[in-house]
């Protein structure tokens, strides 16, 4: 039995679709069971900080999200590791690597995390993607409601990875020996701007769309309105971080799992329904 955090998110949601296609039983948890809309043959079960231990009965591993965690992470590894799971495997960030800014609250959100997670005694994998495609649709409204985006940081540079392709390498990870003690660094194949993803996102809804810079402290509160300030600054310290400078690109999709890494014009296309008013 695997159980899965987070498991109506971006990743957990395309996960428990790639374990049950797979054959594995899969127990996902969420806040709200009843508007789920996951496989039928996903046992989906309410997240309860108040009955961990039974959401592990049965189960020999995890799939761990930080937010998915409710802040609850080391009594969630406490109930995993009681009812016998082995192994977790946590969607982290690419943010961790060396030479990082550890005062940086998503860094120090996913450093802890990490940090528990060897301290529990499971066995651990460690998937950090850079940047994620599923990021743009923050732009979905202004997107619906007319054909010009404001913004942020126009020539960005960033690699973004399809998170279903993140959900691919932690489904591999899950079901196939060796992945033990590895941390996994996720990008997508290409780098891309700001303007070259709303170029992209225009061409899967066929329409001509125009990206316009704004100051950082007038788009953020636009495009994160419910997001904690801090982590804010955070973001937008880091998207300032990466104009003009060429971004990490690995082949770890493919390596892990036989497949490409999918381009951001792939995932707009999977995702035009999204930005259609």
């Amino acid at each position: 039995m695997i159980v899965v955090t987070g498991a109506t998110g971006n990743v957990g949601r395309a996960l428990v679709g790639r374990l049950v296609a797979a054959g594995a039983p899969v127990r996902a948890l969420t806040r709200a069971p009843e508007r789920a809309a996951l496989p039928g043959r996903a046992e989906v079960v309410k997240f309860r900080p108040d009955g961990l231990a039974a959401l592990f009965e049965g189960a020999d591993k995890v799939f761990l999200y930080v937010q998915g965690a409710g802040g609850r992470m080391p009594e969630l590894l406490d109930a995993a590791r009681a009812a016998g799971v082995r192994q977790a495997v946590l969607l982290s960030s690419g943010i961790i690597r060396e030479g990082a800014d550890e005062t940086h609250p998503i860094h120090a959100m996913h450093a802890t995390a990490e940090r528990q997670i060897r301290d529990s005694g499971l066995a651990w994998t460690f998937l950090r993607p850079n940047a994620f495609a599923v990021n743009a649709l923050q732009w979905a409204p202004q997107i619906r409601s007319g054909n010009t985006v404001r913004g942020v940081f126009a020539d960005m540079l960033t690699a973004p990875v399809h998170e279903d392709d993140i959900a691919a390498v932690a489904a591999r990870a899950l079901l196939d020996d060796g992945h033990e003690g590895a941390a996994h660094r996720l990008t997508g194949p290409a780098a891309t701007t700001n303007t070259g993803q709303i170029a992209a996102i225009g061409a899967a809804v066929g329409r001509d769309l125009a990206f316009v810079e704004v100051e950082p402290e007038e788009a953020g509160p636009l495009l994160f309105p419910r997001t904690p300030p801090e982590l804010v600054r955070g973001l937008l310290r880091t998207f300032a971080d990466t104009v003009g400078v060429a971004p990490e690109i690995t082949t770890t999709v493919q390596e892990i799992t036989g497949s490409p890494a999918r381009t951001f014009g792939q995932w707009a296309e999977d995702h035009a329904a999204d930005f259609q008013p």
